[in-house]
């Protein structure tokens, strides 16, 4: 028997966040998509452009995903790398959301203080230039204060202790109370992610593991 169709509205819904001054057209996601494209067609993805500033991008995600909750019935998991993982988190905790972080950064504005008032390029090639201004580090520290310490989401930690950018040990202890996984070596961009996409998607979707594998068939 066909299983019944459903529409965008009802399927699952899967939002990856990138990191900072990179892009949807990162490798990362577009891995991702095009596994869930090919092997889970039944689960609708959806990866926005993040501003680097942080004001900017908190008030466009976070109305990004108050119109998802309003408009779209299925469920919903997040995905982010890097500065993307704090985001994920960010929304996460203010939704009750499922969210899987790779390689996140858990406390950005110790790292933004370097970037104030350089020219900041994407990592993507796109022709624009970026400049963060004090003003955007206090920003981040506000968005930081409002993620509680006792972590009301459902996280999967991937990271790799050869992280040259970022200490996954910042990681493990934020995350401490939640599914992990961490391998030696690899790098920021965590190598050999392709391992994950399936075992991702379930972790987010537990509950279509039995009843969306068989889309369309």
């Amino acid at each position: 028997m066909q299983a019944p169709q459903l529409s965008n509205r009802e399927r699952p819904l899967l939002i990856y966040l990138h990191g900072f001054l990179s892009s949807p057209q990162s490798y990362k996601c577009q891995l991702l998509k095009d596994w869930l494209q090919q092997l889970r067609p039944d689960i609708v993805f959806y990866a926005p452009m993040i501003s680097p500033y942080p004001g900017e991008a908190a008030m466009a995600l976070g109305q990004m995903l108050r119109d998802f909750r309003i408009n779209h019935r299925g469920p919903i998991g997040l995905v982010g790398s890097s500065m993307g993982g704090f985001w994920c988190t960010w929304l996460a905790e203010q939704h009750g959301l499922a969210a899987v972080v790779i390689n996140p950064a858990v406390e950005p504005s110790r790292f933004m203080p370097g970037y104030v008032n350089q020219d900041l390029k994407p990592y993507s090639g796109e022709m624009q230039t970026y400049r963060l201004r004090p003003a955007d580090v206090e920003d981040m520290r506000r968005l930081e204060a409002s993620v509680p310490a006792d972590l009301q989401g459902r996280y999967w930690l991937l990271a790799q202790r050869g992280d040259e950018t970022l200490d996954c040990r910042d990681a493990e202890q934020f995350y401490r109370s939640q599914q992990q996984t961490i391998e030696d070596g690899g790098d920021h961009s965590f190598q050999g992610f392709a391992r994950y996409t399936e075992a991702l998607v379930d972790f987010l979707f537990p509950q279509e593991l039995n009843t969306t594998k068989q889309y369309g068939e």
